[in-house]
């Protein structure tokens, strides 16, 4: 029994040890616990006290997320919500993450990935030249009808 207790601090220490490097959701510290071989009622008694130490939030997570993601790789809301719904978050945690981005920031960066894009595009025509920037726009994550709404100025 005292294996099992010793084995039990020592999967504590070590998602603690983990959250306090980088942000965690506590579906992936659940996941990482379940390699030890933890019978679920306990994975559940880990991931409280990691709660209640202020080691996981996964609100805090959404918003650290949707931050790295937005700034560094570029990505719409649509992409973002879908990596994190993945991640087993709550629509209303997924919102209170994604409420952070800045509306004017947003529009630019989607202004300046369409640009940027329209760069490399080879073909003159100017339907497919559209097709292509709406196709690799909502591949970044962006929604359509904002694509849509700002593709005139990226043509002109």
């Amino acid at each position: 029994m005292e294996n099992h207790d010793q084995q039990i601090e020592q999967a504590y220490s070590k998602m603690a040890q983990l959250c306090s490097r980088s942000e965690q959701c506590s579906a992936d510290i659940r996941k990482k616990i379940l390699t030890y071989e933890i019978v679920d009622e306990i994975v559940d008694e880990i991931i409280e006290k990691l709660i209640a130490e202020k080691y996981i939030d996964d609100e805090r997570f959404a918003r650290a997320y949707v931050n790295d993601k937005f700034k560094f790789n570029k990505w719409g809301r649509v992409k973002m919500r879908f990596y994190l719904r993945q991640k087993g978050l709550s629509d209303a945690t997924i919102e209170k993450g994604l409420e952070k981005i800045d509306e004017e920031k947003y529009i630019k960066v989607l202004v300046k990935t369409m640009k940027d894009k329209a760069k490399t595009i080879k073909k003159k025509d100017k339907f497919t030249k559209m097709g292509q920037i709406i196709r690799y726009t909502q591949g970044r994550g962006f929604e359509p009808e904002l694509i849509h709404r700002y593709l005139n100025e990226v043509l002109e």
